[in-house]
């Protein structure tokens, strides 16, 4: 001993110190465990002292195995039966049962690192004295200082519960504490590997151990690394590729065989493993000489995990599973708090039974990508098709025109962002939603009484004031039209399918701003990045940023007889042990009453058949309504339906904030972005029906699309008194227009605005216009005798009158009779317009020989 640390001096004094208190070190321990009777009686002189066995008897003497983190497991639905479609963990790790594991990997594993696993009672004080030559932080050889598989079992379940930590600091530390080289952790690991093997079975210990163990590559346990290196199970392994996944417990950052730099390595300590195994007489020497000339490229068949939603399976899948398991973070059946929920997630163990119907999103995938294209280059272009079923909120698809990207390098086809959910789910902001938002006004209005054939002023203008909570608000919104002939009057129904601002506009002045927002808010409508609705008067026609799933649940909340249900995406969670633990509770509230929703249905079916959604009915005949919405410059479009049974929300638009107009960039396919989205909305509908098949809404009675408004009567030839009187009685507000050339008597009533029989709400103004008297109808005087033609027309006011010398071909019954005039009846002319009367002659054309 001497010799050696005067040669060790000369070179590596520290070392050579180290080594004495490693070797001194191990000696105390050695001779303590043998004081206390641990380990069979090998005496080490010097160090029974009481002191010593008092520090170890203060030490925690109790561990448990526990429950090691698992693989979480996610499924969809497809042709209505369950499919697994997504795997996600904190760790790679499949546990197996003792029996499930190969006896080539349990016998290279106590033949490579304990070969008298089986004897002693958790440390061996063999491995543990020969291991004192040298030094104790270092870990000794490949045997880590003397360490059993329990005491290896020991650190690992240590360091598992580090990673548990709900912070980075406090896992830093106890990982730290778990692995240090130190007397004090041997110790402890020591004492608790004591307690192991006195509660647990040797089976038990070994599965543990092969259960928990870091084999490289973000890879834990046998199956999971059987698996990833191999592409086999654990159950299966030959001897080569045994030892090979032994070879990497003790080093497995550099001997894993993610990669061919690292074979060498692993193959050095493979054969060390197989040479064990020979000499135990667990592998013949035939088996023996085969595994050492193997090589790991001739086994090795690396593949990559499956974990993550980045990997799960189903076209388009990954955002909803992204999404999903976000949500599931959150359930209280994983915990009543964060920190619980987080630590139970990491445990894993759980199956997640989502909402997604895998089979229709693949096919909404699809047709995003045709009609969408994500390599778009000359636009930021984003797009997603989310469908909410009716009556349950839960969430069918949730596809988008760019592919998955988690790690955030996306490149230009993908993205980290989720357009179709709140910023928090999925790091979107929300877009403008535009005229989609005009449903909720819409549906105010209908509650407030008003009818569907009310006749509203939709002309562009500046228009001020409002109503907001109960106070006049006197901001001045300056309302512009989509096309430039959109003015002039308008029923709202006509108003809804022609998607007509001004229109809208002059619905919400007779509402109130704050009763608009809280209809919205009633069917789940909110920002997505948090904030309040702002409440400005531009906010009625969707300045807005809101998440597309969030649109598609109202539109479903409006489908279903008003009653709005909050979407979900999970039916049920199990955990490990099997229990099922339920899913997230339908949560479903009366928005507003029935025949409100039931009367915006019947409104917003026109929008289908006639208005701005025409190309979006589908060929199966199935009922729909919809609203499209256009943002002021066409950066952002939508389109959100429903049938009874699933709503579907489709959005197309900038992600970069820029104002690029959709309206002009050509989709490669069929027209511009913009221009197709009925035709894309349909195609995407069209399975949906199928899958789910709506019925027939329930149509509004006449009294509810009436409302309250009452019929304006005709007011021509009325004096301005009388017009006033009517109008009083009525319950309208006269206002007068002025004078107008017309026919009639001078002064009289010639017209009014909105026109007679047009249905208005209490309180309208109606604009009368009288008449100068210079002009005059002409009357219809066909097929009257010339003689009373001429009274007729002179009555009208009409004097310059000239009867025609050609004549019209008759019968013997229609000879002399009126056959037309010019100017034609119903025609407002002046008064000293020439009137050319045509008479029927005979058969031939001619005058005949009575006519005056």
């Amino acid at each position: 001993m001497s010799a050696q640390k005067t040669s060790a001096s000369r070179t590596k004094p520290v070392s050579a110190v180290g080594a004495f208190i490693g070797f001194v070190g191990f000696s105390v321990l050695a001779g303590l465990l043998v004081t206390i009777g641990v380990t069979p009686a090998i005496a080490v002189a010097g160090v029974t002292t009481t002191s010593t066995i008092g520090v170890f008897e203060s030490l925690p003497e109790y561990i448990e195995i526990g429950d090691l983190p698992q693989r979480n497991e996610l499924y969809a639905y497809q042709g209505g039966k369950s499919v697994h479609f997504a795997t996600v963990y904190d760790q790679n790790r499949q546990e197996l049962k003792f029996d499930q594991i190969s006896d080539n990997l349990k016998n290279a594993a106590i033949d490579g690192e304990d070969k008298r696993f089986f004897e002693h009672g958790g440390v061996d004080m063999t491995s543990l004295v020969r291991a004192g030559v040298g030094s104790l932080a270092g870990g000794l050889g490949e045997s880590g200082g003397g360490s059993t598989l329990t005491m290896q079992l020991v650190r690992n379940i240590k360091m598992q519960q580090a990673l548990e930590l709900p912070t980075e600091k406090a896992r830093l530390k106890a990982y730290n504490a778990a692995t240090e080289t130190s007397i004090p952790r041997k110790l402890e690991e020591m004492k608790l590997a004591i307690g192991l093997a006195k509660k647990y079975s040797k089976k038990d210990i070994l599965t543990a151990y092969l259960n928990i163990a870091y084999f490289g590559d973000q890879t834990y346990g046998v199956q999971a690394a059987a698996q990833h290196y191999f592409n086999k199970s654990a159950t299966e392994l030959t001897p080569a590729e045994a030892a090979s996944i032994l070879a990497i417990v003790q080093s497995p950052n550099t001997r894993n065989l993610s990669t061919p730099k690292n074979y060498d390595a692993n193959v050095a300590r493979r054969n060390v493993i197989l040479r064990s195994m020979y000499a135990q007489k667990h592998i013949t020497e035939d088996e023996y000489r085969k595994a050492r000339l193997s090589k790991p490229a001739d086994y090795v068949h690396l593949t990559q995990p499956t974990q993550g939603c980045r990997a799960s399976v189903g076209d388009g899948s990954q955002f909803f599973c992204d999404y999903a398991v976000k949500v599931v973070k959150e359930m209280s059946q994983l915990g009543a708090t964060a920190k619980e929920r987080a630590a139970a997630w990491r445990n894993g163990g759980y199956k997640i039974q989502t909402t997604l119907d895998i089979g229709l999103n693949a096919q909404q995938k699809q047709i995003l990508n045709t009609y969408d294209n994500k390599a778009e280059t000359q636009i930021a272009l984003g797009a997603t098709l989310d469908s909410v079923e009716v009556g349950t909120g839960r969430i069918l698809t949730m596809a988008q025109n760019k592919d998955f990207d988690e790690a955030l390098k996306s490149a230009p086809t993908s993205t980290s962002l989720n357009y179709s959910v709140d910023y928090k789910y999925g790091g979107a902001r929300g877009f403008q939603t535009g005229s989609t938002f005009k449903a909720f006004t819409l549906l105010d209005w209908i509650k407030a009484g008003h009818g569907l054939n009310e006749t509203v002023n939709g002309t562009a203008r500046v228009v001020s004031p409002w109503t907001k909570c109960g106070q006049p608000d006197y901001t001045q919104f300056d309302v512009s039209n989509d096309s430039p002939g959109e003015n002039g009057n308008y029923s709202v129904i006509g108003a809804t399918a022609g998607s007509i601002n001004g229109a809208f506009a002059s619905m919400a002045q007779k509402l109130d701003l704050c009763d608009i927002e809280t209809m919205a808010k009633n069917f789940g409508v909110h920002r997505a990045d948090a904030n309040p609705l702002n409440t400005y008067p531009s906010f009625i026609l969707g300045t807005n940023e809101i998440a597309p799933l969030t649109m598609a649940a109202a539109y479903a909340g409006i489908a279903n007889n008003g009653t709005f249900c909050a979407p979900i995406a999970i039916d049920q969670v199990t955990d490990a042990s099997g229990k099922k633990l339920g899913g997230q509770a339908k949560d479903c509230s009366q928005a507003v009453d029935p025949a409100v929703a039931q009367t915006a249905v019947y409104a917003m079916k026109q929008t289908i058949t006639s208005g701005t959604a025409r190309g979006a009915q589908t060929a199966d005949g199935t009922q729909m309504f919809a609203k499209t919405g256009t943002t002021d410059e066409a950066e952002q479009i939508w389109l959100v339906g429903a049938s009874t049974k699933v709503a579907t929300a489709y959005w197309q638009g900038n992600t970069d904030g820029k104002k690029l107009n959709l309206r002009h960039y050509s989709n490669g396919v069929n027209g511009t972005y913009a221009g197709v989205r009925a035709d894309v909305w349909r195609q995407a509908q069209t399975p949906v029906n199928a899958a789910y098949p709506g019925g027939a809404f329930t149509d509004p009675s006449s009294t509810a699309i009436r409302g309250n408004s009452v019929q304006l009567p005709n007011l021509a030839g009325k004096s301005p008194d009388e017009a006033r009187s009517t109008l009083a009685s009525a319950g309208f507000t006269y206002v007068d227009g002025g004078t107008q050339p017309g026919p009639g008597t001078a002064g009289s009533v010639l017209k009014t605005s909105p026109a007679a029989g047009s249905y208005l709400s209490q309180g309208a103004s109606v604009t009368v216009y009288t008449t100068d008297g210079s002009q005059a109808s002409m009357p219809n005087v066909t097929g009257k005798n010339v003689g009373s033609a001429r009274s007729e027309l002179e009555s009208a006011g009409l004097t310059n009158i000239t009867i025609s010398d050609q004549y019209e071909r008759g019968s013997g019954s229609q000879q002399c009779k009126v056959a037309s005039t010019d100017p034609a009846a119903d025609a407002t002319v002046g008064k000293d317009t020439a009137v050319t009367v045509k008479l029927y002659g005979t058969k031939d054309g001619k005058a005949p020989k009575d006519c005056k």
